[in-house]
């Protein structure tokens, strides 16, 4: 089914995947109970799809193909193993527009935006691909009567387990090391926008022997099936806390490792000294109102000194204004919409919330204006001031275009407040002292800092988070190294030598 975007600009088409199966062991099958489930545009909640509705006996046939497809797979040299994913990345560039408007119309964010979120996708891939030859293990000195080292070596099967916010990066970019270390990978897309998912098994899916990609949509039940299973050999996820703290629950079962980069309550600090006109573009930048706000590392919480206070809140209603919600799929399209019906009540509810307990409305706050936008799930970016850290907006994660802003004159308290949720994810910090910003970053407990700057990610650079953000680090050497397992091997060179 394709269906043509046409704007003054620009003429884009749609192309939904030919198959909405479950794929693995390198073909398509229908879920065991013929199960299906309606995939809905976020900006018109119409029907554009159904996919395979999955359950646990889909996910035990989905184990044993990706056991078998690990076997062949882990004996092709690592060499070998980049130059596939390089030719991956290669498919991605080149079908990129089209991928992202797939994205556009299944998830709800901006078409423009997810033509980068395919990039980034195919850099991941490219960016293992290279440090295949890193995966080193370290020799141990033992003296002339022997020889003690260590290897590393794939888990065997993965899950990775995908949200809704950046579905075709986190699946295609997520799915780049577990590979790279000689992996099979089982992908749980999101339900609420698994098409990508499914097109990417359809180009790069017979690039790849048997039963090392596989693509398995459905609900929670297929999570805790994949999370539990006792073939599975490690889990993955980007998510919320709750499902993380669920899937660390059934991965107990099973004493298989974990990586998890999950929510957070992130602070933006800006002293005295910073330039409000500067404050203000980074408050509403770091709140990624493109994507509505859905990002774990948006920074939903800005702690402005007294100082500049009001002179940065002056600001950012007219900066953000410059996101207006459109049709995901128009390229003109600057803000798209909350991924799922539930998701919009939700932040509707904190909106709500926030305004009965006494924060002020900056801007937004509501629905859109427009017939054409009537049906979607749309919110204005949304920006409250004269927030406390006992009001609800500024100790819980909305996931939505929500941002609050406190006002701050003593550092300690400041710093002390900003500590005080239960995640660590991210932390702007925005001042002209250097003492401030090394003293600030070393007290914030966060696991990825920007000074005077934000949102941004580099490759290379350790993404994760402390406290209930997470576990581990993706992005980097380190993210590959956590697909594998170490084996230390001793041998005797001794044995049946005569002693002088």
């Amino acid at each position: 089914m394709n269906e043509r975007v046409e704007t003054p600009s620009d003429t884009v088409e749609l192309i939904l995947p030919t198959r909405t199966d479950l794929y693995y062991g390198g073909q398509w099958h229908e879920a065991m109970k013929k199960r299906r489930a309606e995939v809905t545009s976020p900006a018109t909640g119409k029907v554009i799809a159904s996919v395979a509705d999955a359950d646990a006996s889909d996910v035990d046939a989905a184990v044993a193909a990706a056991r078998k497809g690990f076997e062949e797979w882990r004996a092709v040299p690592p060499l070998e193993r980049g130059k596939i994913l390089k030719a991956m990345a290669a498919v991605l560039r080149k079908n990129g527009r089209e991928l992202a408007m797939l994205d556009a119309a299944d998830g709800g964010n901006p078409f423009t935006e997810m033509q980068g979120d395919v990039m980034i996708a195919a850099a991941q891939m490219e960016f293992f691909a290279g440090l295949v030859t890193e995966m080193k293990g370290n020799s141990i000195p033992m003296g002339p009567t022997a020889v003690n080292f260590s290897i590393r070596e794939p888990h065997g099967v993965v899950a990775r387990i995908i949200p809704f916010n950046h579905p075709f990066m986190f699946c295609a970019g997520k799915s780049a090391a577990p590979l790279a270390a000689g992996n099979a990978v089982i992908i749980k897309p999101p339900e609420q926008a698994p098409l990508s998912a499914l097109r990417l098994a359809e180009l790069i899916g017979g690039m790849l022997p048997p039963g090392v990609f596989n693509v398995i949509p459905g609900g929670r039940e297929v999570g805790a099936a994949l999370s539990g299973h006792g073939d599975v050999n490690m889990v993955a996820l980007i998510g919320s806390v709750p499902t993380g703290r669920a899937v660390m629950k059934s991965a107990a079962e099973t004493i298989k490792p974990v990586l998890l980069e999950l929510g957070g309550k992130n602070a933006l600090i800006a002293f005295a000294d910073a330039d409000p006109d500067e404050v203000a573009t980074a408050v509403v930048s770091g709140m990624n109102f493109t994507w509505c706000g859905q990002s774990c590392g948006s920074t939903s919480r800005a702690f402005l000194h007294d100082d500049i206070h009001d002179a940065v809140v002056a600001r950012v209603a007219e900066r953000a204004a410059r996101f207006k919600p459109g049709i995901p799929t128009d390229p003109a399209t600057t803000m798209g919409a909350i991924a799922s019906k539930a998701q919009y009540e939700k932040v509707m509810r904190y909106i709500d919330i926030a305004k009965s307990e006494g924060a002020r409305v900056v801007c937004g706050g509501k629905r859109p204006d427009g017939v054409e936008l009537s049906e979607g799930n749309f919110v204005e970016p949304t920006i409250f001031a004269d927030v406390t850290m006992d009001m609800t907006i500024a100790r819980e994660e909305i996931f939505g275009p929500v941002l609050s802003v406190l006002r701050w004159k003593d550092e300690a308290a400041m710093v002390k407040q900003v500590n005080q949720v239960e995640y660590g994810l991210t932390c702007s910090i925005w001042t002209n002292d250097l003492t401030k910003a090394h003293r600030t970053a070393l007290e914030v407990q966060a696991g990825y800092i920007w000074v005077n700057d934000t949102s941004k990610h580099f490759l290379g650079a350790p993404f994760g988070g402390f406290k209930q953000s997470g576990i581990g680090r993706e992005e980097c050497l380190e993210e590959l190294i956590a697909f594998t397992q170490e084996k230390n091997i001793h041998i005797n060179l001794n044995r049946g030598v005569a002693r002088p």
